[in-house]
């Protein structure tokens, strides 16, 4: 079941809703709560039920190992329990995610001939997984101390988050479960929820699916070796780059809205990656909370900054390739790693020799905040190419494609017109000067929707300025910048009534096509 589907607009949500505060009124906090685990896993069962043992069986696991970390157990077994449930967790995310990646590359090296089935990715595996991971950790670390499973299990499961995120952590929301207000429904939290989330299902089914046309047929082409035009490849680079960004970010902010009509508050994930000035800037606004899980429980565990800058750039290639791989089983995963880690450690190296040499320190510069911010945008559009390719050669073809390698031309779709403009002056020689084009006579319209797009996530507020009366919580929520201009801030009158219901017809309009499932399902 998608979020962005009628079926949970209409039907599963506000039942859902309906009986959890109808029960939760009449004070039965546990059968409440109970209703929205089970809730949650019809949600997750709903793509196949086969793996509703799965995550039974992770919970149960995690728990039962949680509960003794928590206690005074002696300092070595409870070392030991920790590395046998971190090692048990990553294990099975191993095997479901990497074994055929393994045996194909095995075969590869070797020459040699295993064969296993192929292996179907249960669905949101890797997030539930790092999620207990953050949770028996914790536990060892003291610095949870909850026992209720009840509330354990909503803590996995709830439905908002247990697909795609965010990841989050155990003692950031069970304490708000064991609150009594959750139980009531309150007309402020829903009225910001469902514009939250009618926010994020515009991204996704109108920004996000509108642009996905121009990214796909590029990357096809590419994978199919077809020499594409220098226009073509980066109109299709930029295409994936917002389209990524506004089916994740809209993902996550519908994930946020739903959480906020029950009286649960969500971290948020993105905080207007796209204006970052720099790399490591752009780690704090992208994903936020698997940047932090990866600093938390990787980063920081090998060392850090501590142990010296050579160290430093070690651990940041270390944890930045893992986390390529943990978003999927390929080689252009680990590239994509590979390359933010190259970016990460050159952006740290900068920052040390600017506050050895001032001359470097060009911060108050407009124009060197201007270049900044291009060259970070552009190192991020050529590593999302190779996270989005599907193979190396694939993903060659565009960045050689970007930068030149098939000449700087024209699409032939255009040559009639350019050489009527041109007929009578001596300026251009067209030998050579037209390509056949991916997109025909769709290129101008997609060039204009990417930088439209490109102008609406630089100067644009974002979801967080936007509800920024709603969203005051440091702890989840970050340091919010009101925007410029306090005209865009939500508040419930009649005039941010309107504009939701043009927001929210619009988006069920153009779910009446199709409905696609969000990208980051895949990982």
């Amino acid at each position: 079941m998608l979020f962005n589907s009628f079926e949970f607009i209409l039907l599963f949500l506000p039942l859902t809703l309906f009986v959890f505060f109808k029960i939760g009124g009449l004070g039965h906090h546990r059968v409440a709560i109970s209703w929205l685990v089970g809730a949650s896993l019809f949600f997750y069962g709903w793509w196949n039920p086969a793996y509703l043992g799965l995550i039974l069986g992770s919970i149960l696991f995690n728990y039962s190992l949680g509960v003794p970390l928590a206690s005074n157990m002696g300092g070595v077994n409870r070392k030991l329990l920790l590395v046998f449930g971190v090692g048990a967790n990553i294990f099975l995310l191993g095997y479901f995610k990497y074994a055929n990646f393994f045996i194909d590359n095995v075969n590869l090296l070797t020459g040699g001939d295993f064969y296993i089935e192929r292996i179907i990715l249960p669905l949101a595996i890797s997030f539930f997984t790092f999620q207990q991971i953050t949770y028996i950790v914790d536990a060892y670390r003291g610095e949870t101390k909850e026992y209720n499973f009840l509330h354990y299990c909503l803590f996995v499961t709830f439905f908002p988050q247990l697909i795609a995120g965010p990841i989050v952590h155990h003692r950031e929301m069970l304490p708000q479960f064991a609150k009594n207000s959750i139980y009531i429904f309150n007309n402020r939290h829903f009225n910001v929820g469902v514009t939250i989330f009618f926010l994020g299902l515009f991204k996704k089914v109108v920004m996000a699916d509108g642009i996905a046309v121009y990214a796909s047929p590029v990357f096809v082409a590419a994978e199919n070796g077809v020499a594409l035009t220098f226009f073509d490849a980066w109109l299709g680079a930029f295409a994936y780059t917002f389209q990524l960004y506004f089916d994740f970010s809209g993902y996550s902010d519908m994930a946020i809205g739903i959480g906020r009509m029950f009286g649960i508050r969500l971290p948020i994930n993105f905080n207007s990656p796209y204006k970052a000035g720099n790399i490591i800037d752009f780690w704090r606004r992208w994903h936020i909370t698997l940047s932090r899980f990866l600093r938390d429980y990787l980063y920081i565990p090998l060392g850090g900054k501590r142990k010296g800058s050579l160290r430093r750039y070690q651990n940041l290639m270390i944890t930045m390739l893992l986390g390529g791989l943990w978003h999927g089983a390929g080689w252009t995963f680990v590239i994509w790693g590979a390359l933010h880690g190259a970016f990460l450690s050159v952006n740290h190296l900068w920052r040390a020799l600017g506050a050895r040499y001032t001359v470097f320190c060009l911060d108050n510069s407009l124009w060197w905040r201007v270049f900044a911010h291009a060259l970070t945008l552009v190192c991020v559009i050529i590593a999302w190419v190779f996270f989005r390719a599907t193979s190396f050669d694939g993903a060659l073809n565009i960045i050689g494609a970007m930068f030149g390698s098939n000449g700087i031309s024209l699409p032939e779709n255009y040559e009639e017109h350019v050489r009527s403009v041109f007929s009578n002056a001596n300026i251009l020689r067209f030998d050579g000067m037209f390509t056949h084009s991916v997109f025909s006579n769709d290129l101008v319209r997609g060039l204009i929707l990417v930088l439209s797009m490109l102008i609406a996530v630089v100067v644009l507020p974002n979801t967080q300025q936007i509800m920024y009366g709603y969203l005051r919580n440091k702890q989840l929520y970050g340091d919010i910048k009101p925007y410029v201009s306090r005209l865009v801030l939500w508040s419930p009158n009649l005039f941010w009534f309107l504009v939701m219901i043009v927001i929210a017809l619009m988006s069920l309009n153009a779910m009446l096509g199709s409905v696609s499932e969000f990208l980051y399902f895949q990982f």
